[in-house]
């Protein structure tokens, strides 16, 4: 029932809300009980994902809002109405994705790490910056940044991605940080975590490649649980880790 799960009564903020990745995460919050407010540059993207979460749990509060994450500015103003809205925010999920790569390192092209950098840097930046003081205000605030095995471990062809992933880790990791020393001696109450996967497939890419194994691939479903699941764990216990649903290199 809605309001009697685990997160019942946070505030979840969800970056790149419309993507398969993001509507599996609202659905599943919204099932936990938590107020789920989403944001995507795509309005009738998100709308639908916003919809599908809503009614998919007998009309919890799920909204959506269209935010230009590459925007600091925005980002903040969004930050600052939803805590005025409802009264705080308890977490930020960062799924803002995109991937570029090339064949070969040689053919790399400068202009793919321009794209990402902006994708899956400056968001990160961005969110990160409006929303920290917010979490820590939290007693139980969670800022979860979804990652790939390549930032620790990069292919040839898949320079500018693994490097603008390890770009977005490292700047999560200096949040845990601040999360650390704001929780001084008795330890940090809120947590910037990193769940790291080697990619995500969802049931529209099996569809379209049925007879394709998708080794090693995380599921959006499954991905939405350990999200939760970050929830359900002390702060200190994954602040400033990563958490892998995959073999780690």
């Amino acid at each position: 029932m809605v309001g009697n799960g685990a997160l019942s009564g946070a505030v979840i903020a969800v970056a790149g809300a419309g993507g398969p990745a993001g509507r599996a995460a609202m659905i599943r919050l919204a099932e936990a009980g938590a107020t789920v407010v989403g944001a995507d540059n795509d309005p009738e993207r998100l709308a639908a994902a916003v919809d599908e979460a809503r009614y998919g749990h007998g009309g919890a509060t799920v909204v959506g809002e269209t935010v230009d994450l590459l925007d600091i500015d925005s980002t903040r103003d969004w930050a600052r109405h939803v805590e005025k809205d409802f009264g705080r925010v308890d977490g930020v999920v960062h799924l803002v994705g995109g991937w570029r790569g090339s064949e070969t390192f040689t053919k790399t092209s400068l202009d793919d790490w321009d794209f990402l950098e902006l994708l899956l840097v400056k968001t990160v930046q961005h969110t990160s910056l409006a929303f920290h003081e917010a979490l820590q205000r939290s007693e139980r605030g969670r800022y979860v940044l979804i990652s790939a095995a390549g930032a620790s471990k990069p292919t040839a062809g898949n320079a500018a991605y693994s490097a603008a992933k390890a770009a977005a880790e490292a700047w999560t990791l200096a949040l845990a940080d601040y999360f650390r020393k704001a929780g001084g001696e008795a330890g940090p109450t809120s947590a910037a975590a990193i769940l790291v996967v080697k990619a995500l497939v969802h049931d529209a890419m099996r569809a379209e490649r049925p007879n394709a194994k998708f080794a090693g691939f995380t599921d959006v479903k499954d991905l939405a649980e350990a999200i939760v699941d970050v929830w359900n764990r002390p702060a200190a216990e994954v602040n400033g880790n990563r958490l892998w649903l995959t073999k780690q290199p």
